[in-house]
């Protein structure tokens, strides 16, 4: 690959990206809406590209706008822009044409509503979390707003309206993404406080707050997740499933608050990477059986 078009794909973060992606997925295929089997998978493939792309440019214009602060953390200083492998101005127009395009795509292609979405997502990530990093520690909540934002217009793509189901999904994605920022957060604090950044987590020499805040997300996610079964949307094997991997993920955030260390934070992080994925997994199983 090209040193260049190796320094855009870095600026758009695919790892997120694809995170975003399997929310969207999730969010499609759960959603009430029954098209043919042809238009499900035209639904799916528009709903992808275009949310990739808005995904694309908010992970490239979050990176335009800090990275004064990537170039002071160690992990994050290799970077197209710190290391100088981009130029700003060019970083800025892919990033601006990449989430504006990913944008109206999905209005031509899908509908107003998921456009609408995917548009809120970009600009509360970039003009509303990113500066409240530097601000307030109350950032990391506001950004898992726009992380849940994703799944909300996969459910939309389809056409369904956004009731009670598509709000649950939304809730589990928003609740997941706090332990598994603050176990992250936890084990780069010191990058963070050389960034001067607002994370919990700097500051916090003992842990019990980062790790207290991790427990208490955990164990609210553990209702909401069984909310479809609840609800009736969901069947036996979706409860049973969801309730081992939250009451997992609420072990792990508890483990990690009555033993503060670098190993339970990385167990903490480990288990809410599984979390995710496992549990969008078994609600679209659980709907397409």
């Amino acid at each position: 690959m090209a040193p260049t078009l190796r320094a855009f794909l870095e600026l758009t973060k695919p790892r997120i990206v694809m995170l975003v992606v399997i929310t969207v997925v999730a969010g499609v295929l759960t959603a009430p809406a029954a098209p043919g089997a042809g238009v499900l998978a035209m639904t799916l493939v528009h709903a992808v590209l275009g949310t990739a792309l808005v995904a694309a440019g908010t992970n490239a214009l979050n990176q335009v706008a800090e990275r004064d602060v990537d170039a002071r953390m160690r992990r994050t200083q290799s970077r197209p822009l710190p290391m100088g492998r981009l130029d700003v101005r060019m970083a800025t127009w892919f990033a601006w044409v990449a989430g504006a395009g990913g944008v109206f795509y999905l209005a031509v292609f899908l509908n107003g509503l998921t456009a609408a979405l995917a548009a809120l997502t970009l600009v509360s990530y970039v003009f509303v979390y990113t500066p409240l990093k530097r601000r307030t520690t109350f950032a990391t909540v506001v950004g898992a707003v726009p992380g849940a934002l994703p799944v909300l217009g996969g459910w939309a793509a389809t056409g369904a309206p956004l009731g009670r189901d598509a709000w649950v999904l939304f809730w589990i994605v928003f609740l997941w993404q706090l332990p598994h920022f603050l176990a992250l957060a936890w084990l780069y604090r010191e990058d963070y406080r050389r960034a001067e950044l607002r994370m919990l987590s700097v500051g916090d020499g003992d842990g019990t707050r980062t790790f207290g805040q991790a427990a208490v997300y955990a164990m609210a996610l553990l209702p909401v997740s069984l909310a479809p079964a609840v609800f009736g949307s969901a069947g036996t094997p979706y409860f049973l499933g969801a309730l081992v991997l939250s009451a997992w993920l609420a072990w792990a955030s508890v483990r990690a608050l009555w033993r503060v260390s670098d190993q339970n934070a990385r167990r903490l992080f480990g288990a809410s990477v599984t979390y995710l994925p496992a549990l969008l997994f078994l609600m679209v199983l659980d709907r397409l059986a």
